[in-house]
């Protein structure tokens, strides 16, 4: 008997060290997935984007009366831009602009204008003249808040091309029922506060997103953002310097939809100091 319980003994020693070197190496184990998973999350992008919820402007309209759509007799120079705006107020601020803490125009609401989706610009009278080069262009008008937000009611904007200096050919002519996106902000350069929260505002037409139907692709300083909501948002996190902006419309199946204007990349800049 003595022998058998010696034995018997000897053996639950070994097993017992068996297991306590096993449970070692699954604990060590657990704790070296815990470190990849840190070292992961901490290579995790500070970038968000935050929707951005504005007071709408349902009824606001914007009709485009010069230039006339497909005119063709515009002289090189300074070409005449006039609009009929209904229900919304130019050069004043909209009326949550103190809130928003974000790059405000001290001028208040404005015309967006758009030509050939290049950088707009912004217009508080609803008669400007705007000097041209020779080409054909594609000219998105649209509302906007004080603080550059686009107005996206039905109504608010308008698309037409015209061409100054020359005839057009049918090469450059583009057809405006198929669908289209345009950049819109951000913009040139953002100076202390209005660094943190950066607006990304584009505009869409023809087309709707959603997550089984197109979406935009934005990528920001080489991180990516599926967009499948046409709405503006708050780009927050991001380090001060240059700011790459990428945005890509797709179709349900990830291919780019054809549009001259499909794809846009900007650059802007970041500045610490104090806001003009």
């Amino acid at each position: 008997m003595k022998k058998a319980t010696i034995r018997f003994s000897i053996l639950f020693a070994i097993a017992a060290i068996f297991a306590c070197s096993t449970g070692n190496k699954e604990e060590k184990a657990e704790t070296e997935g815990e470190n990849s998973t840190e070292v992961k999350s901490e290579n995790v992008s500070s970038i968000s984007l935050t929707p951005v919820e504005s007071p709408e402007f349902e009824d606001s309209m914007l009709e485009m009366l010069s230039p006339m759509e497909n005119e063709t007799n515009l002289e090189e120079g300074a070409v005449k831009f006039s609009y009929n705006v209904k229900n919304y107020e130019l050069a004043t601020q909209t009326i949550d602009a103190d809130v928003k803490n974000c790059a405000n125009s001290s001028k208040g609401q404005h015309i967006h204008l758009i030509l050939n989706n290049q950088p707009y610009s912004a217009h508080y009278e609803a008669e400007f003249t705007k000097d041209l080069e020779e080409g054909h262009y594609v000219a998105l008008s649209f509302l906007s808040r004080s603080y550059h937000e686009s107005v996206k009611s039905y109504g608010a904007a308008n698309i037409r091309q015209f061409t100054v200096g020359k005839k057009p050919t049918g090469q450059e002519i583009a057809d405006l029922s198929d669908p289209h996106m345009f950049y819109s902000r951000p913009k040139g350069t953002y100076t202390g506060k209005d660094a943190k929260k950066v607006l990304l505002d584009f505009y869409l037409l023809n087309t709707e997103l959603s997550e089984k139907g197109n979406k935009v692709r934005a990528t920001i300083n080489g991180e990516e953002f599926m967009i499948d909501k046409w709405q503006p948002f708050f780009i927050e996190g991001q380090e001060m310097g240059e700011m790459n902006i990428k945005l890509e419309l797709l179709d349900a199946r990830g291919k780019l939809v054809p549009s001259p204007f499909n794809p846009v990349e900007r650059t802007v800049t970041l500045k610490e100091g104090d806001a003009s």
